[in-house]
């Protein structure tokens, strides 16, 4: 096996085995002091590393990511960034801050749209789209923002469950886990739904006396229209979209259809295929790709045999659907939910699809309790701090912790009553 050093094999696998816990651990405090990584940069390091000890070889590092997994994600982000620059999410946060006059009608709206978006546009770009939108609208009326936009998040994280292709971790478990996308949104349309509605009871239960600024609130200036709305694009994403999802109902590989759609859009006579791209989210791209080598090498060494082991020596079975969702939502919360699901799908028997449909919503649901749980969260909370709007860990906690408890107790409910 290449490598610049060759180690004994025992020191080989517990050098792996520090590289790995070191990489993991830098994912859970997110930087490195002295250093200005971020997950991205820490996770590329990791994969790095490695290579460079014999941990892997090339060849298995590249047959450790994904390919199909990669090339559907990639597909989605370039549909969702044309359906940005056609001005389409901006169009539609308008139109439902139409309903502000109506508090509770708004938030009913707001989370119901922004959560069904988010099953076929990506949780991500959904909040990065509406955000803006919703702190203008909000403090233009006279309304406090942070219970809005904290809204915003937790339905976006709740919705993106609804399909395989709602997230990138979706997307990776109905990939490796080879789940049947009609069977999948059945399963799970109950779930979402009533976690959904438990979502807007925390959230109107909790702020219904906040949902006003406090007298003497300069309120933001008219919002602006900086993504101008254009009719022929949004169709041209939207039917994109459409066709892309009814594929997914043939035998058609779900990464071929996408591609080739999202290949189609990229023709165009005014919008440049730079554009575009520019919107794809590279970044995110690169931290799935570390994640596979890091993962990979971890379960050619045999660690991760070895830990399932240990595991089920202790009654811990994570092939158990019950135990796979607790064990998703506590590893979310303690590292990050696409670690998580990156480590527990090479170790998870996918012959049951109940175990991939769990992952999948429990790593979702457990996101909405802290604020560093999702990604969502953060890009909420940022373009909150644009217009003046600080959202503290605690005042997200004070929502998120009764929102995730009550997901997760519906999604156990659920299993229940299935099995």
């Amino acid at each position: 096996m290449d490598a610049i050093i060759h180690l004994a094999p025992h020191t080989l696998q517990m050098t792996t085995l520090v590289i790995f816990c070191l990489t993991y651990l830098g994912i859970a405090i997110g930087r490195i002091y002295g250093l200005a990584l971020d997950r991205t940069g820490i996770i590329l390091l990791g994969s790095i590393a490695m290579l460079a000890v014999g941990s892997i070889s090339l060849k298995q590092a590249v047959d450790s990511i994904s390919a199909p997994s990669m090339i559907l994600l990639f597909s989605l982000m370039v549909i969702a960034s044309q359906l940005r620059l056609a001005g389409f999410y901006h169009r539609t946060a308008i139109f439902i801050a139409q309903y502000l006059d109506k508090p509770a009608v708004f938030l009913a709206i707001l989370m119901a749209s922004s959560g069904f978006l988010a099953a076929f546009l990506n949780n991500d770009v959904v909040c990065f789209a509406f955000a803006p939108v919703i702190a203008q609208a909000t403090l233009k009326k006279g309304y406090n923002p942070v219970p809005f936009l904290i809204a915003l998040a937790l339905a976006s994280n709740i919705g993106c469950t609804l399909t395989t292709i709602g997230n990138a971790q979706n997307v990776l478990v109905g990939q490796l886990a080879h789940l049947d996308f009609g069977a999948y949104m059945a399963w799970v349309a109950t779930p979402v739904c009533l976690a959904m509605a438990a979502a807007y009871i925390v959230v109107y239960f909790l702020g219904h006396k906040q949902f006003h600024l406090p007298e003497g609130k300069t309120p933001s200036p008219t919002i602006t229209d900086d993504m101008p709305f254009n009719t022929w694009r949004t169709t041209k994403g939207l039917g994109s979209l459409a066709i892309i999802v009814c594929l997914f109902f043939t035998d058609i590989p779900h990464y071929l259809a996408a591609l080739t759609m999202a290949g189609l859009l990229l023709c165009s006579h005014r919008l440049s295929s730079k554009q575009v791209l520019q919107g794809v989210d590279w970044q995110l791209l690169l931290l799935f790709t570390g994640l596979f080598v890091v993962v990979g090498a971890f379960h050619q060494s045999g660690l991760a045999q070895q830990g399932v082991e240990i595991l089920t020596r202790h009654h811990i079975n994570l092939d158990n659907p019950f135990t796979l969702a607790i064990t998703s939502g506590v590893l979310s919360n303690l590292i990050n939910n696409s670690a998580a699901v990156m480590l527990l799908v090479n170790v998870t028997d996918f012959s049951n699809p109940v175990n991939g449909y769990a992952l999948a919503l429990s790593n979702s649901f457990a996101g909405n309790m802290l604020l560093i749980g999702s990604m969502a969260n953060i890009v909420v909370v940022q373009y909150a701090a644009n217009f003046g709007i600080k959202i503290s860990f605690a005042e997200f906690a004070k929502y998120g912790i009764p929102t995730a408890f009550a997901s997760f107790a519906i999604l156990l409910s659920w299993m229940w009553i299935m099995q």
